[in-house]
């Protein structure tokens, strides 16, 4: 329904594809057609507030450190992801602007560096989840671990390149910018915040808070940024135009319209991997339950026809 908030969670694959190197050029093209999306929504009469993961871009912003650590001083994990934060929200940002202000609507552009609260003795530390970085093949993950020391899981089962490393994803507990994006919103600002899942910090005995070396899985962190902004609707945007069951298998079958209830089975019965497609049915069944209305998981191509209902995966409570 026109002019209903819609907070999108943008995949990777908006960003940067799975077979490119990751240039400034490649991603900027990657952006450009994500916008133009973005703009159509707008031009429907939606209010969406953006946000995206950085997965690829902090992997590699990590390698590029760990190169260059005999020439300059290597940088932390939570400073990769909030120089990736302003790296891919510029971009955003000077896309969307750019196709708003080519179909002539009037909405300003923000893109704000966001904290995110998280918990120094969450699980995911001793049991990393978060790919980052590359696709690897079998031989190439075991290379690196041996050689690097890094953690690596797959996940994407049955593909060649379907190895990635991981780092610790916590779980996000509250938006610490969240009172400034309320007020954007509330005055018609077209937000795009807690990119990368946000900057991870913990809160310290003094009251301040610190970086943590964690990447937020950003479907997460979107339910936190649609509970802040009291979203209408909660659109998870991957490469995929609906989400399957049995996935890769001969009786692999894909999800139309579907309860939290069947979801929640599906989940137990472990059709949808923590690196993947998890975090995103778990975000969209989150949010179906907290606010009674729709969850969305389609494709970025796709994502004007499944708010109108003629494609994606629909959860409801």
């Amino acid at each position: 329904m026109a002019g209903e908030v819609i907070v999108i969670a943008l995949g990777g694959n908006a960003i940067k594809q799975a077979h490119e190197t990751g240039t400034t050029e490649e991603q900027f093209h990657n952006v450009d057609k994500t916008a133009e999306q973005i703009a159509k929504i707008v031009e429907s009469g939606y209010k969406p507030v953006i946000t995206h993961g950085n997965g690829p871009q902090a992997g590699a912003l990590l390698i590029q450190q760990e190169e260059a650590k005999a020439s300059v001083p290597p940088q932390s994990l939570a400073v990769c992801g909030a120089m990736t934060q302003g790296q891919i929200g510029w971009m955003m940002q000077n896309r969307i602007a750019f196709h708003l202000q080519k179909a002539d609507l009037t909405a300003s552009v923000c893109s704000l560096v966001t904290q995110v609260e998280v918990s120094a003795d969450d699980p995911d530390f001793q049991n990393p989840s978060k790919p980052v970085g590359p696709f690897y093949n079998a031989d190439e993950a075991v290379r690196l671990e041996r050689e690097k020391g890094y953690r690596i899981k797959e996940v994407k089962p049955g593909v060649h390149k379907g190895w990635r490393r991981v780092v610790p994803s916590p779980e996000p507990i509250s938006i610490l910018e969240r009172g400034i994006i309320q007020d954007l919103v509330r005055n018609g600002a077209l937000v795009i915040a807690s990119g990368g899942g946000g900057i991870p910090v913990k809160k310290e005995n003094d009251g301040s808070y610190s970086g943590v070396d964690a990447v937020i899985d950003k479907d997460r962190a979107g339910f936190c940024l649609a509970q802040v902004v009291s979203a209408d609707i909660l659109m998870i945007l991957t490469d995929v135009e609906k989400v399957c069951i049995n996935f890769n298998k001969p009786n692999q079958q894909e999800l139309g319209k579907i309860t939290v209830t069947e979801a929640k089975a599906y989940m137990a019965e472990g059709h949808f991997l923590a690196g993947s497609m998890g975090p995103k049915v778990e975000a969209a069944v989150r949010f179906a339950s907290w606010s009674g209305k729709e969850a969305i998981i389609t494709s970025l191509d796709k994502a004007l026809d499944a708010i109108e209902g003629k494609t994606g995966t629909h959860i409801r409570a």
